[in-house]
């Protein structure tokens, strides 16, 4: 994205895996929920994330060593335009789909206009900044932008390439278990129950495995996914067997719940994998939709109200810190006290619209860490009334006497998701404000969240140290009124839509940090999300044969989400 790719034209394998890897094994790893479709490419049904990963091949692949750097995967080279206003790929020959069939341009033009316009909403924003695509050669494509945007030459290089004649009479956007998308990827489908598990294997005639970008990596014979109904039944699973991988995301269960005799014995090891990466944001999203949110004192008052220290210290004995912004734990966070530089630069043509917070610096409440959180509570009241609420007979009331009431919608499974909300439910209560929790199976929760139909719900969003197109998704203004975005707060903030389209058009690295930190600032100081702790080390628990490289990348545990790089060896 900004300068040289770390790698040499003659790279050999990438800098972190294990070249000598060797082929075989299983990981079998748990999730919380069901699945009704295997088709990762549309809108519609319920998918394991994984094979939007691991389920196809793009012309492009990254390389989690460096920010923002793309080398070949599909794609043997790449030319863009002195300004990156176009991009031409030259297919490898040799690329085959699963089927024996060549990965030809056709194959290519078809997914990029069917992903376009019919599938997920995640590909169509890429689709309208296409002003032509065209076919320049037997085995060569050019696509060029209408817009001016310096990382569209990468995100058009990482879209799934499907096979052309496998759709023909078929309709693509119909969510469906019968149809397995045929691509050129490592793995492919072998067995699945709809709901409870689905098998990937590793193809022996996979076409690329002599690739320089797929050395050393894709070394399982099989990748296993098992679903459950809530964590303690994956657990379980996994203290017995059944599952040979477990990421632990409580720090506090990681140290007193994984004594268990596998674990005594040897036969499973626990590793902590440190990243680089910026925290995200994690936490009860506030609906800003709502009328009842539309004020930004009351979602002041709600963050006040939220007594992160007690909560830490119950769930974790407050050995995990707490997110303080989206892009917090990296050099792209917003740093302490009032904007300067650039930063203010930036941000100076808003700041009539702008929060308090936003120029001269915000930080998040901090309690005492006792349970009734008097000082900050008292804060939280304060707010609410200058929003126009009181309590009126023992209940939260506006100026019409309306009671301040909503729901708290939270995806059945996760204990400690729950626990927080009872914890703050019991918090507000102290408030006089009458709070509902409601969970949900997935398939109810992600139809009301693709349709903005909750007040306030769990919300998790990672950030890359390369922020770019994706941040309209998450929170541009477009996000408002069409569904599926990840814009669930419903942000609509015209100072955050110029700092999205400042890291854009960014041409040196410190402008892009600069435009970050501003977006940052933004966001954080908008109060659209009331946020937990952050992960600064991925936790897995492992059969001991499960092995991963000694080299951490700068995305670090990343590679846990992954089965790309780590092998199965006998001990």
């Amino acid at each position: 994205m900004y300068g040289d790719p770390a790698l040499p034209p003659d790279f050999v394998s990438l800098p972190y895996v294990n070249q000598d890897a060797p082929k075989g094994g299983v990981i079998a790893a748990g999730e919380v929920g069901s699945f009704d479709s295997l088709n990762p490419y549309i809108q519609k049904g319920r998918v394991p994330w994984q094979l939007r990963f691991l389920g196809s091949e793009s012309l492009m692949g990254r390389n989690w060593d460096e920010p923002f750097s793309l080398y070949g995967l599909l794609a043997e080279s790449i030319e863009v335009g002195p300004n990156r206003e176009w991009a031409e790929f030259t297919l490898r020959d040799g690329a085959k789909f699963s089927d024996g069939s060549p990965v030809t341009i056709d194959d290519v033009m078809w997914s990029y206009e069917t992903l376009g316009t019919q599938g997920h909403g995640r590909y169509r924003g890429l689709w309208g900044k296409i002003d032509k695509m065209e076919k320049t050669g037997p085995n060569k494509v050019k696509f060029t932008f209408n817009v001016e945007d310096r990382e569209l030459a990468l995100i058009v290089g990482m879209r799934p390439i499907l096979k052309k004649a496998q759709w023909d009479g078929v309709d693509f956007e119909q969510s469906r278990l019968d149809l397995l998308p045929i691509t050129s990827a490592p793995y492919v489908i072998e067995d699945y129950e709809a709901g409870r598990y689905v098998s990937l294997k590793r193809n022996p005639e996979y076409w690329g495995k002599d690739l320089p970008f797929r050395r050393g990596t894709m070394n399982f014979d099989e990748i296993r996914m098992e679903f459950f109904g809530d964590e303690t039944a994956m657990f379980e699973a996994f203290k017995g067997g059944v599952l040979n991988s477990n990421r632990e995301f409580n720090v506090e269960k990681w140290q007193t719940q994984y004594g268990f005799p596998a674990v005594s014995a040897g036969e499973v090891v626990k590793s902590e994998i440190p990243h680089a990466r910026p925290s995200g944001i994690i936490g009860l999203a506030m609906n800003t939709r709502r009328e009842l949110f539309q004020d930004w004192r009351v979602r002041d008052a709600l963050i006040h109200a939220f007594n992160f220290e007690y909560i830490n210290e119950t769930l974790t004995g407050s050995q995990q810190p707490r997110i303080t912004s989206y892009f917090s734990n990296s050099v792209l966070g917003m740093q302490d006290g009032p904007a300067t530089g650039k930063v203010k630069e930036l941000l100076d043509p808003f700041k009539d619209d702008l929060l308090p917070g936003a120029l001269d610096g915000y930080t998040l409440p901090v309690s005492d860490g006792s349970e009734r959180n008097r000082k900050n509570l008292r804060k939280a009241l304060a707010l609410m009334e200058e929003a126009g609420y009181t309590v009126q007979d023992g209940v939260m009331k506006d100026q019409n006497g309306t009671p301040f009431t909503f729901e708290i919608l939270m995806r059945k499974g996760n204990a400690e998701h729950e626990r927080i909300a009872d914890t703050y439910q019991q918090a507000l209560k102290r408030m006089s404000i009458d709070v509902s929790i409601n969970s949900i199976d997935s398939a109810q929760y992600k139809e009301r969240t693709v349709e903005y139909d909750f007040d306030m719900t769990f919300y998790w969003r990672g950030v890359s140290l390369s922020p770019g197109n994706e941040q309209h998704n998450y929170w541009g203004s477009n996000g408002v009124e069409t569904q599926g975005t990840r814009n669930w707060m419903g942000i609509n903030s015209p100072a955050v839509d110029a700092m999205i389209t400042s890291i854009l058009t960014s041409t040196t690295r410190d402008d892009f940090i600069a435009s970050t930190r501003a977006l940052d600032r933004v966001l954080t100081s908008g109060r659209y999300v009331i946020p937990f702790y952050t992960y600064t080390n991925g936790r897995l628990a492992h059969a001991k044969e499960l092995q991963f490289p000694e080299r951490i990348p700068v995305y670090g545990d990343w590679i846990t989400w992954q089965s790309d790089v780590w092998w199965w060896e006998e001990k």
